[in-house]
C-alpha cells in the first residue's frame, strides 16, 4: 500500500514500479527471460522496471527482462537500463527485427496504435492485427499477455455497471475493430500454436501526467466547459494496471486465452468527476451537453477478486491530480480522447 501520494516525478516513477508482494511471489517462477514489447509506450517503462524489481525481490538475478521498442526518448530507455532491465532498439514492424530478438518465456505485448488511425486507418490494421500476427509466430510457446482495451466492448447503460468477460463484442471504428483482430490473432496463437495467453482490456488507466482525470482538470482550468457526452467511466491507478498486466502471465492459457476487464471500481459520472476536481482546483465547472443513457464501461469484478482492489482510491487519484497540477508537475500532452463516441481517435 502507497504510504503518501507521489509529489515529484522521480517519486512517481518508483510508485508506477513497485511490485505488491503477490506479484513478488509470481515472479519467482516466471521463465528466465521476459520480453516486453512496446516498452517505450505510456505504461512501458512502468511495467518494464516493475517486473525487473519483482524478479530482483524474488531473489531471481538469473532472470532478464528485455524492454524493445524504438526508443525516440533515449532519456527513458537509459533510465530504464539503470533500473537494470535491458532495452533493445527495433522497429517491430521489420520483420527481420523481430526475428532478430532472442528467444522468450514470457511475452508482454504493449504494441498497438490508436491516436491518428481516424485519418490512416491502414495504420491501424498493420499495428493492431498483422505486427500481432508476426509476435505470436515469433514467440509461439511463451506466456504471452497481450494488451487489449474496452473499446471492443458496445457502450452499456451506467446502471449495468458495464461489460462483462462474457458479454459479445460490439466494437465502433477502425480502432476498436482492430484491436479485437490483435485479440483473435492471439486467440489463434493459443489455439494453433499452443500459446499461454492473456488478454487484458484496459480502460481509463490514469497516472497524472496522463488520463481522464488529467484531461478533465485542464479542461476546468482553461475556463472551457467540460462535455457531458462520454458519460461516465471507470477509471484506474496506473500502478494497478501494471501490476495487474503482469500477474495475468500466471494466468495465461492455452486452446481458450484468459480474458479479464481492467478498469476501476467505481462508475464516476463525467459531471461528479469535475465537481470533485473544481472543489481541489478552486473552479466552478461549466457544463455542456448532456449525459447518455450508455457509456463505455467495463465490469472488472473479475480482476478484483483475482487480484484485489486498486491500492488508491478514486477519490485519492481526485486529489493527486488536482495537486500536481497546482504544483506545475510535468504533464504530457497526450489528451485521451476519451469523449468520443464514434470511435475516431
Amino acid at each position: 500500500m502507497m504510504k503518501s501520494l507521489p509529489r515529484t516525478v522521480g517519486e512517481l516513477e518508483d510508485e508506477l514500479a513497485r511490485p505488491g508482494e503477490d506479484l513478488v511471489t509470481e515472479a519467482a517462477s516466471w521463465p528466465a527471460r521476459v520480453v516486453v514489447l512496446g516498452a517505450g509506450g505510456k505504461t512501458g517503462a512502468g511495467i518494464s522496471a516493475m517486473a525487473r524489481r519483482a524478479l530482483d525481490a524474488a531473489g531471481r538475478k538469473d532472470a532478464d527482462v528485455l524492454a524493445v521498442s524504438r526508443w525516440t526518448d533515449r532519456a527513458a530507455c537509459e533510465r530504464l537500463e539503470k533500473q537494470g532491465v535491458r532495452t533493445v532498439s527495433a522497429d517491430l514492424s521489420d520483420p527481420a527485427a523481430l526475428a532478430g530478438l532472442p528467444d522468450a518465456g514470457a511475452v508482454v505485448h504493449l504494441v498497438g496504435a490508436k491516436f491518428g488511425t481516424a485519418s490512416a486507418p491502414e495504420q491501424a490494421w498493420m499495428t493492431n492485427t498483422v505486427l500481432p500476427a508476426q509476435v505470436a509466430r515469433r514467440f509461439p510457446g511463451a506466456r504471452t499477455v497481450a494488451l487489449s482495451t474496452g473499446n471492443v466492448y458496445a457502450p452499456t447503460a451506467p446502471v449495468t455497471g458495464g461489460a462483462s468477460e462474457d458479454d459479445p463484442p460490439g466494437p465502433v471504428g477502425d480502432y476498436a475493430v482492430t484491436c479485437l483482430g490483435r485479440e483473435q490473432v492471439f486467440r489463434h496463437a493459443a489455439r494453433t500454436y499452443g500459446t499461454p495467453v492473456s488478454v487484458v482490456r484496459l480502460n481509463y488507466a490514469c497516472e497524472p501526467r496522463y488520463g481522464v482525470l488529467l484531461d478533465l482538470a485542464r479542461t476546468l482550468l482553461s475556463g472551457e466547459p467540460v462535455d457531458l457526452g462520454a458519460g461516465a467511466v471507470n477509471v484506474v491507478w496506473q500502478r494497478y494496471a501494471n501490476e495487474v498486466v503482469l500477474r495475468a502471465l500466471s494466468h495465461a492459457s492455452a486452446g481458450d486465452p484468459f480474458v479479464l476487464n481492467l478498469a476501476g471500481p467505481e462508475t464516476a459520472g463525467v459531471g461528479t468527476l469535475a465537481r470533485r476536481l473544481g472543489e481541489h482546483l478552486g473552479v466552478e465547472p461549466r457544463f455542456t451537453g448532456e449525459p447518455p443513457a450508455t457509456a463505455l464501461l467495463s465490469d472488472a469484478s473479475r480482476c478484483h477478486s483475482l487480484f484485489g482492489y486498486p491500492d488508491v482510491p478514486l477519490d485519492s487519484l481526485v486529489a493527486l491530480q488536482a495537486r500536481w497540477l497546482l504544483a506545475g508537475g510535468e504533464v504530457w500532452d497526450k489528451p485521451t480522447k476519451f469523449e468520443r463516441r464514434d470511435g475516431r481517435f
